[in-house]
Order: C-alpha cells, then structure tokens, then sequence
C-alpha cells in the first residue's frame, strides 16, 4: 500500500519546470594587454554577493607623489594633466632636475583585485620574458640591418591584412627569443622565420587572423604554407609556448591610461588621445628596429617613449619608474626622437571595417629604414645602415 501511494504521488505531481540555461556571451579578445571585461549578470550577482569594498584610498605623504593625482575630489580642485610636447631632450638636463623617487604602484584603487598585486604581476611577467642583446653574435651570416629590415616588412604585412599594434609587437618577441636559442641561422631562412612568427602572433592576438595561405602569398612564393605550418613548431618549442609577454606597446597603453584617468571605475575603458598615442608608438616601432633596444625591458622602453613627448614627472607618476632606472634608455632614443621630429609624425590612418575606437590599435608602416639613414641619425652610432637598402 505504501508503495502504491507513493508511485500514485510522484504520478500525480506536476513535472519540474526546466532549468533555464544562461548562454555566456563570447568576448572578444583584447586589442591590447588590458583586458576588457563584460560583466555579465553571474559576476554582477557574484559581486553583489561577496560585496567587496575597495581597497581604501592612498593617503599621499610628503614625500611621495600621489597615484591618484587625475582624479578630481569634492573638495580639491582637478589638477591638470601636463601638456605633451615634441621631443626636445637635447635640451633636457637631468642633473638640474629635483625629482621624488616613487616607490608605489601608480595604479589606482581597483574594486576587482589589489592594485599592487596586479602591478606585481604584469612586472614579474615583465621579467621572466628575457632576451639576449648579443643574439646576432650567433649569427655570423646574418647582420644587424637585416633584422631591422625584416621587422620593418613585418610591420608592412601587418598594416595590409589590419594587424593590431599588439600582434607585431608580439611577433618581434617571439623572433628575437628565437633567434637566442639558435645558432648559424642562414640569410634565406630569416624571411620563413619572420612570417612564422607573425602567423603565431595573430592567432595568439587577433579575433579573425589571417589563414596561412595568406602569411605564403605575401613571401612571393619565396616560403610555403608546409614551411611555416613546419617552423610554427619548431618556433612554438623553442619558446617552451610562452607566448604571452608584456610587450612595449602594451606597457604605453598602461602608462596612457593612467596619465589621462579621471575615475576608478574607468580604468579598463581607454581614455587618452589616439593621436597622441600613436605618435609615442610611432617612435617605439622606430627604435626597436636597433637590436640594442634588447638591453631594456619592455617597460622601460614604453617609459623612454613617453618621456619624449612629456616630462620625467609624468614618467615617474604613470610607471612607477625612477630617473637612474630610464635615463640610460632615454638617452639611447634621443637620436630616434630627433630623425622622427624631422620628418614629422604620420597623420592617422583610417581602415574599412575597423571601428573608430580601434582605429590607433591598428599597426602601421611607415618608412622607417629610410628616416634611419637621414641626416641626424647617420651621426648615432646604432644607425649605420648602408644608403641603398632594398632587401635582405
């Protein structure tokens, strides 16, 4: 009887709704190093849950320069960004200059992590990418233009299939590292090695890369699709699938963000002029063409660039950095600086099917092995690049 009543029971209640299934929106991958996050309503609900309160506030002492100086408070007025000028260090003295060491990360309060931790992070990531200034001494077949002139037409192939600035970047990374894991490469390999590295790059980076047919069309026949799909692994081994470095471009992005913030809860959506942004990475694109740009890290390359269209001061603030630690590398680029200043920034380039919020993330040529061989960079020793250069 109990069995029976309980088999007429389960018969006679009504069937359980379905579940609803949330489908989780796809995101898009980053354009740059920062990532975008769409919160969607389980973070909001599991945000609303824990009610996280944000770290408290960085009280500025004497001494020290506060991180949160771009953000205006009730009761002290907005204190202006400083002005963005042409490069002028030749008139730049830095013994005549008092400046405070700073010592904290100049992130401000994020309600999602620990402003230090996150800042910890990206500089042990920074770190641990290491590369060797003397690869090319492995190299006796190969010379210094010939990177040079290689990464320049890696910069043109990314402009033509609408690359982002963070794609090349990435793939110069993963060349340089390469080429310190190997020993007497040859000149006809250098071509296969480079487009490899672009090829793993945009799958890495981009939301719709190139097929390879694509990366082979653009080698004239000269590397094969078998080739690069053949020294993707090869390239991928010898890296040990680190793939993800903090690259130069990606610390600028930082450095900007933070000097034009106004809001916390801001951080994440860009805020800085494009035109300003890529003029400071114009001149980056420039000087890693040296192979002696291998000597600083990533940050401090980003630093030196931003420091010729600012100040020290702002420098300090948005990097964290202090003037013993850029000086060296700002002084490297004073030469790249001025051949830039003499012939003039590119205007801003426009792409079909590239939104205008996208727009400065997208690489660009230019030609920089000719500003190379102008006037003013003829004199700097880490130009000495022949007058004719038509190819590898």
């Amino acid at each position: 009887m109990r069995g029976t009543r309980e088999d007429t029971e389960a018969k006679s209640a009504p069937a359980e709704a379905p579940k609803h299934t949330t489908v989780r929106p796809r995101k898009r991958k980053a354009d740059v190093a920062i990532v975008l996050p769409d919160l969607d309503e389980e973070v909001a609900e599991m945000t609303k849950k824990k009610q996280r309160e944000c770290e408290p506030g960085w009280s500025p002492a004497a001494d020290r320069v506060s991180p949160q100086r771009w953000i205006s408070t009730p009761d002290q007025e907005e204190c202006p960004l400083v002005p963005l000028v042409n490069a002028s260090f030749p008139h730049y003295s830095f013994h005549t200059t008092c400046v405070t060491p700073v010592h904290h990360a100049p992130l401000p309060a994020l309600c999602w992590a620990s402003k230090d931790a996150v800042w910890n992070n990206m500089l042990e990531k920074d770190k641990s990418y290491t590369r060797d200034v003397h690869m090319m001494d492995k190299h006796p077949h190969l010379q210094p233009k010939m990177r040079a002139i290689l990464l320049d037409w890696l910069m043109e192939v990314s402009e033509v299939y609408r690359l982002h600035r963070e794609t090349y970047h990435l793939a110069q990374d993963y060349f340089d590292r390469f080429m310190a894991t190997q020993r007497n490469v040859l000149k006809s390999t250098l071509q296969l090695i480079g487009i490899t590295c672009l090829f793993i790059a945009a799958k890495v980076e981009e939301m719709y890369p190139p097929k390879v047919h694509q990366f082979a069309y653009v080698t004239d026949e000269a590397c094969t699709e078998d080739e690069i799909l053949s020294m993707e692994i090869i390239v991928m081994k010898e890296l040990k699938w680190s793939l993800s470095p903090q690259t130069p471009v990606s610390w600028l992005n930082v450095y900007m963000q933070v000097a034009y913030l106004k809001d916390a809860d801001e951080l994440l959506l860009p805020r800085y002029p494009q035109a300003t942004f890529t003029h400071i990475a114009e001149l980056l694109d420039l000087c890693m063409l040296d192979v002696r740009c291998l000597e600083f890290s990533n940050g401090v390359l980003a630093a030196s660039a931003l420091f010729h269209f600012s100040s020290l001061e702002l420098v300090e603030t948005v990097s964290a950095l202090k003037r013993v630690e850029v000086e060296e590398c700002v002084r490297w680029m004073v030469p790249f600086a001025m051949a830039l200043r003499e012939v003039g920034s590119s205007p801003m380039k426009t792409f079909p099917g590239i939104s205008a919020d996208d727009m400065h993330n997208i690489q660009t040529h230019a030609p920089y092995v000719t500003w190379l061989v102008g006037p003013t960079a003829v004199c700097a020793c880490v130009c000495l690049f022949p007058l004719t250069v038509t190819g590898l």
